[in-house]
């Protein structure tokens, strides 16, 4: 099942999509919900982040491949961070570069959208407490992360969390493919097979320490081929299974 969050005529809502269009549910997807019957097209509605997380918790160097591309080890235990709910933006919505950096770049990556509060899960229950995946860019002022060792402003500005475009509920996520495009150009190439940890290693290490909470989101960590982003770039992520997420770069006004 394919869950959306969207606007029409200043109403948000969600919708279980149905080739081009969403059958609206009562409620939200994070309890039982009925589907209402009342059908809207696709193109008629402004998608938005299909969650908006109390807090979004990114794995660092989760692909060994990528580490070694910017000269790092794998650690030993997984490298925890933080976006907080102000990065979110949606498919569609204009990826504004920070006026701080010079040297912004794409992490196309697999995320992992919570359903239940859960803490302390082990890990044959992970499986339990998520609702599904989505389509995430953990958008990165690489040049501030060298500089300042913290990771709170390099990936925690304003619009550096693009989500989306929709949820999807049924799907195993072991073995997908993820692709990240820069208009048009393949960047990025890879499968989450090749995770050093697997998701429910990941949800098992960040439950043993924080709650998560329904609409929570775990970013599962960035294949190979991360580059820079330039104003006027549209950049897509593309993951098997789920669909493409599309933002545009555009000066901060």
């Amino acid at each position: 099942m394919r869950i959306a969050r969207f606007s029409i005529d200043g109403t948000v809502g969600f919708g279980v999509l149905e080739g081009d269009e969403l059958d609206v549910i009562k409620g939200h997807p994070f309890a039982e919900f009925e589907r209402s019957g009342r059908k809207v097209p696709l193109d008629k509605v402004r998608l938005l982040p299909p969650v908006l997380p109390n807090k979004v918790v990114g794995i660092g160097r989760n692909y060994a491949e990528h580490a070694a591309e910017l000269g790092n080890d794998v650690p030993e235990t997984p490298v925890t961070f933080f976006k907080p709910s102000t990065s979110v933006i949606g498919h569609g919505d204009p990826l504004a570069y920070p006026a701080f950096s010079e040297e912004v770049h794409h992490e196309a990556e697999l995320a992992v959208v919570i359903g239940r509060m859960c803490r302390e899960v082990p890990r044959e229950r992970v499986k339990d407490v998520i609702l599904g995946y989505t389509c995430a860019n953990d958008v990165t002022a690489r040049d501030v992360q060298r500089r300042e060792k913290q990771w709170a402003r390099a990936k925690g500005f304003d619009g550096s969390c693009p989500l989306g475009p929709w949820i999807e509920t049924d799907l195993d996520p072991s073995d997908l493919t993820i692709q990240c495009t820069v208009n048009g150009e393949q960047r990025q190439l890879g499968r989450t097979s090749e995770m050093v940890r697997p998701i429910e290693d990941l949800i098992v290490h960040i439950t043993e320490a924080m709650t998560l909470l329904p609409g929570d989101v775990v970013l599962t960590g960035t294949p190979a081929g991360v580059g820079p982003l330039h104003d006027g770039d549209t950049v897509s992520v593309t993951i098997e299974g789920i669909g493409t997420l599309t933002n545009k770069v555009i000066k901060r006004g």
